[in-house]
């Protein structure tokens, strides 16, 4: 399969949201990270020629769930998202910012990491990458990691927010690089797609790496 990879940066901190389609002719798309208003979201994907027929969700802090509730709600598409993070999405008057009105929404299927889901024609393989937040997931699929907001080029996810913490977010990066080849193409959570080989090689957060694997 040949996926169609759109990205789109999007909301109040330009935020990467992705479309994704499983090929030429596919007009039904995963949305991964909705980061936007939703109406903007469904006039992009009318311009793709494009009809949403999933949402993925890598966490739940809320400038990856901007859009989640009205695109779900306007779609009709699921809402695939981790388990412990729910309360983020459920209740976001808890946890967003003030100056953030966020719609909160009920996922409707909840991941722990190890599921293959098969949506809008495509599979993924769902990871377990905690450390950025405690219950972070990333999507696998054809040659392609959506990687939210663990591994980005030339950095990492922060570790200084509540639930974060830097030696399990290092132990995530290392379970990826072990298990997909370095031409893996990763399209992170902000800024631009970059690949397993050329950060395991470049990134300076990922030196320690670096070192054990010459060892």
């Amino acid at each position: 399969m040949t996926l169609r990879v759109e990205p789109l940066s999007l909301g109040p901190i330009g935020t990467n949201c992705y479309v994704v389609r499983g090929g030429a002719g596919a007009d039904e798309a995963v949305v991964i990270d909705p980061s936007g208003d939703a109406t903007d979201l469904r006039l992009r994907l009318a311009e793709l020629g494009a009809r949403c027929g999933a949402i993925l969700v890598t966490h739940g802090h809320w400038d990856h769930l901007f859009g989640v509730a009205g695109l779900a709600a306007d779609t009709g598409a699921p809402v695939y998202m981790p388990e412990a993070e729910r309360e983020l999405l459920e209740h976001p008057e808890v946890f967003t910012p003030p100056a953030i009105a966020l719609r909160g929404y009920t996922p409707d299927v909840l991941l722990v990491g190890g599921e293959a889901i098969d949506v809008a024609g495509i599979e993924f393989d769902v990871l377990s990458v905690p450390g950025h937040s405690p219950a972070h997931v990333a999507y696998y699929t054809d040659g392609c990691l959506f990687s939210g907001d663990v591994l980005f080029a030339g950095s990492v996810g922060r570790t200084d927010l509540p639930g974060s913490d830097w030696d399990t977010l290092l132990g995530s990066i290392r379970s990826l690089v072990e298990a997909f080849p370095p031409e893996t193409v990763v399209y992170p959570g902000h800024g631009p797609a970059t690949t397993l080989g050329d950060e395991l090689a470049r990134n300076p957060f990922l030196a320690e790496l670096r070192a054990e694997r010459a060892g």
